[in-house]
C-alpha cells in the first residue's frame, strides 16, 4: 500500500512524521502563511476586491510574506504603459496605454514586417555580391565582416580592388571602407522580382551571415510603423505583479528623466520620451505595491497617498540640473494595491491621511506573535520546517525528534520573549536561522538528515551576540567596558553616561 504524505491541515500527531520528506507543502501560497488565520482570510478578500492593507508587528512573522502570496491571487496585468514622442512638444510625451489584445496583435503586425531570413546563396548572384557576401572573383560566398575573400585574398568588391589601386590608399582607405559601406558592400538593395505571375518590388537587407528579404506586404507594413511616432514601452504587460518597494529612493519610487548632456542637440541628444524611467508605483500598476517599514519613507508618504488617490501619478525630472528637468509626462497610471507594513513602535510615524485611505479602503492588522500550542499547530510548524528547508535547497530532511527538539524551542520563546504559555512563537524568522544552522552543521558532517543533536548545537552556535557577552563577560556594559581601551574611555562621552546609567546616576562624568 502506497504512503500518503503528511497533510497539515489534518492536524495529525508529530509521531506520525518520521521526517520532513513526509510533509507535504501546500500549492496554495496562502496556507503557507503559518499562524496567521486572520492576516490570510482578510488577504484573500484584498485580493478579490483589490483593497489596500496596513500589517503591523514585529519583523520575521510573515508580513512580507503575506503581501507576496496576496500578489499571486491577482489576475495577470492586461494593460502595457508606452510613452510615446510629442513632436510638436518633445518635452511633454504622451502616454500611451495598450491592453494585452491589442499588444500581442501589434506584435505579430510588426513581426510580419521584419522579413524573411534567407542564407545568401538564396538570393540572386548580382544582390549577394553588392550585399558584400559574394566574392566577384571566385564566386566564394563568406560574411559580411571580411572585406577580403578566405579563398581567393582579393578584395570581395569592385569598388574595394579600385580602392585597392588608388596610390594614396594607405592614407585613405579608412575612408573609401566607410564611404563604400560599412566594411564593404551595400546593406541593401531595392530590386524586382516576378511571383504568381505579378512583378513586385523586393528588398533584400544585411542580416548578420543571412539576409533579410522583405516583399510588399512587409514593405507596406513597414512604411505603416514609419509614419507613426516612435516610442517605447514604460511598463510591460509581461511583468511581475509584486513590487518590493522597501528603501526606495525618491526616483525609484516616483520615476525619473535620464540626464543627457546632449540633451539639446537634434543629432546627438536623446529624445525626451526615451529618457523617461518609471517608478516602482507605475511598475505596480495592476499589481501590489509593498513597502516594509514604511515610517522610514517620510514624506514620501504624501506621494503614495496621491497616487492610490488618483491612480495616476507624473514622471517629471527630479534633478533641477538635469536636462530633463523640463520633461513631464502627465497622467501615468498607478492604480495598485497598496500593502504597508511596519513596527507597533512606528504606527505614530504613519500619515494620518494614509491610514484614513488604507481604512477607507482596505484593512489594518494586528499580526500574531504566537499560535496556541496543539496538535493542528504543531502539524502547521512541521510544515513550516519542511517549507524552509525547500526554500534553502542546501541543507537535509528534519528527523522526528528534531522537529520536536524545535517545537520545543518555539515553546521557550513564545514563553520568554511574548510572555505565552502553552503556545508557539510565530516569530519565524529566527527559527528559520535556526534551521539553517543545524542544517549547516549536518552538512559540514556528512549527515543524511537533520537531527536533535544538531539543534541542540544549532541553538549554542545561533545565540544572540548579547547573550553570548553576557556569558563571556557577565553584564553587557561589562563586555562595552572590556572592549574599549583607556584612550576611548577617555574621549568618549557615551562610555561616561552609560557608565553613570548603571552607577544610578545621570549626566556625563
Amino acid at each position: 500500500m502506497e504512503k500518503k504524505g503528511y497533510d497539515a491541515e489534518d492536524g495529525l500527531p508529530i509521531d506520525e512524521i518520521e521526517d520532513t520528506r513526509a510533509v507535504i507543502i501546500p500549492k496554495d501560497p496562502l496556507k503557507r502563511v503559518i499562524g496567521q488565520d486572520e492576516a490570510v482570510k482578510l488577504a484573500r478578500i484584498a485580493a478579490n476586491q483589490r483593497r489596500h492593507f496596513l500589517l503591523v508587528g514585529p519583523p520575521g512573522t510573515g508580513k512580507s510574506m503575506i503581501a507576496q502570496a496576496l500578489s499571486l491571487y491577482l489576475k495577470p496585468p492586461v494593460e502595457e504603459i508606452r510613452i510615446v514622442h510629442n513632436p510638436e512638444n518633445p518635452e511633454r510625451p504622451f502616454v500611451e496605454v495598450k491592453n494585452r489584445a491589442d499588444v500581442y496583435k501589434e506584435k505579430e503586425t510588426r513581426e510580419s514586417a521584419e522579413g524573411e531570413l534567407i542564407d545568401p546563396k538564396e538570393v540572386p548572384i548580382n544582390v549577394a555580391e553588392q550585399l558584400g557576401y559574394k566574392c566577384i572573383n571566385c564566386g566564394n560566398y563568406s560574411t559580411t565582416m571580411e572585406r577580403i575573400c578566405p579563398r581567393c585574398s582579393r578584395p570581395k568588391m569592385a569598388q574595394m580592388q579600385q580602392s585597392a589601386s588608388n596610390p594614396f590608399s594607405d592614407l585613405l582607405g579608412g575612408i573609401f571602407e566607410v564611404t563604400m559601406g560599412q566594411l564593404g558592400g551595400r546593406k541593401r538593395v531595392t530590386t524586382t522580382r516576378k511571383r504568381f505571375g505579378k512583378e513586385e518590388v523586393v528588398v533584400f537587407e544585411r542580416a548578420g551571415e543571412m539576409i533579410k528579404v522583405l516583399d510588399q506586404k512587409a514593405l507596406e507594413k513597414r512604411r505603416e510603423f514609419e509614419k507613426i511616432n516612435p516610442r517605447k514601452v514604460l511598463v510591460s504587460v509581461e511583468r511581475n505583479p509584486f513590487i518590493l518597494a522597501t528603501g526606495a529612493s525618491e526616483t525609484e519610487l516616483l520615476g525619473d528623466v535620464r540626464h543627457d548632456p546632449y540633451g539639446g542637440h537634434s543629432q546627438l541628444g536623446t529624445l525626451p520620451y526615451e529618457r523617461v524611467i518609471p517608478g516602482t508605483i507605475h511598475e505596480a500598476h495592476e499589481g501590489v505595491l509593498f513597502i516594509d517599514e514604511l515610517p522610514h519613507l517620510g514624506h514620501f508618504q504624501r506621494h503614495i497617498l496621491t497616487a492610490m488617490q488618483e491612480k495616476r501619478f507624473p514622471i517629471v525630472g527630479r534633478n533641477p540640473q538635469s536636462a530633463g528637468a523640463s520633461v513631464r509626462a502627465d497622467n501615468v497610471p498607478c492604480d495598485f494595491i497598496f500593502v504597508g507594513a511596519c513596527n507597533i513602535q512606528d504606527l505614530p510615524y504613519i500619515l494620518s491621511p494614509l491610514r484614513s485611505r488604507i481604512t477607507g479602503s482596505g484593512y489594518e492588522i494586528l499580526i500574531e506573535t504566537t499560535m496556541s500550542d496543539n496538535e493542528r499547530n504543531q502539524a502547521k510548524f512541521a510544515q513550516f520546517i519542511a517549507q524552509e528547508i525547500a526554500m534553502d535547497k542546501k541543507i537535509p530532511p528534519v528527523t522526528q525528534s528534531a522537529i520536536k527538539a524545535l517545537i520545543k524551542e518555539a515553546k521557550r520563546r513564545a514563553r520568554e520573549i511574548d510572555g505565552k504559555k502553552d503556545s508557539l512563537t510565530l516569530r519565524l524568522r529566527g527559527v528559520g536561522g535556526l534551521i539553517r544552522a543545524a542544517g549547516d552543521l549536518a552538512v559540514v558532517n556528512g549527515d543524511e538528515l537533520i537531527d536533535e543533536g544538531h539543534i541542540k548545537k544549532a541553538l549554542k552556535r545561533s545565540r544572540p551576540v548579547e547573550e553570548q557577552i553576557k556569558e563571556r563577560y557577565g553584564s553587557y556594559e561589562g563586555g562595552v567596558a572590556t572592549d574599549m581601551t583607556s584612550a576611548q574611555k577617555a574621549s568618549s562621552p557615551y562610555y561616561h553616561w552609560n557608565k553613570h546609567i548603571y552607577d544610578d546616576k545621570m549626566g556625563y562624568e
